[in-house]
């Protein structure tokens, strides 16, 4: 049986990235329900496209052990989690990373999700692809300039044009 996938989309989110791991978990049968980093379930995707959620971040705490991986979809997740530090809802987005990972399950991201994981420090000491603009700033994890890094259970892609080749390594953990 396929794993259960617990998806935190931000608000705006990248659509491409989005859509290219729902799609694939579609396609395989992987089951997933989507979060939105927010207070409302009505997100946007960096093209203004309104989206959906099934649930609200906050709703995720507490019920990590009904999922067996999380993905972070990115969009413009470090100008607005800076923009909206003090909120609860990135507080918990926090919580839900590290929850994931201190349970030791999968975690997948794009663009800066490694910078996310850097800071929760739950890729310590680990390689991460990330995003180049925040290479510099990482301080516990190893980033690379690699499209895709799998350690561990932490699987990263450089950004949403590189997660069409991580997504072959996701779905062979997630089947």
């Amino acid at each position: 049986m396929s794993k259960k996938v617990a998806v935190l989309a931000v608000n705006p989110v990248n659509g491409s990235g989005l859509f290219q791991y729902l799609e694939a978990f579609f396609e395989n049968d992987i089951p997933y329900k989507t979060f939105a980093v927010a207070d409302t379930t009505q997100i946007h995707a960096n093209s203004g496209i309104s989206l959906e959620t099934d649930d609200v971040v906050a709703n995720l705490l507490g019920h990590t052990d009904e999922f067996d991986a999380l993905v972070f979809a990115c969009g413009n997740a470090m100008p607005k989690f800076a923009e909206n530090a003090d909120k609860q809802f990135n507080k918990n987005l926090l919580a839900v990373i590290k929850d994931f990972a201190d349970k030791g399950k999968i975690l997948v991201g794009h663009c800066v999700a490694a910078l996310l994981f850097d800071n929760t420090e739950i890729a310590k000491g680990k390689r991460v692809a990330l995003h180049p603009f925040v290479k510099p700033i990482v301080k516990n994890c190893i980033g690379t300039d690699e499209q895709t890094v799998v350690e561990g259970n932490i699987y990263t892609a450089q950004d949403e044009h590189s997660v069409s080749s991580l997504l072959p390594e996701v779905l062979k953990a997630l089947k």
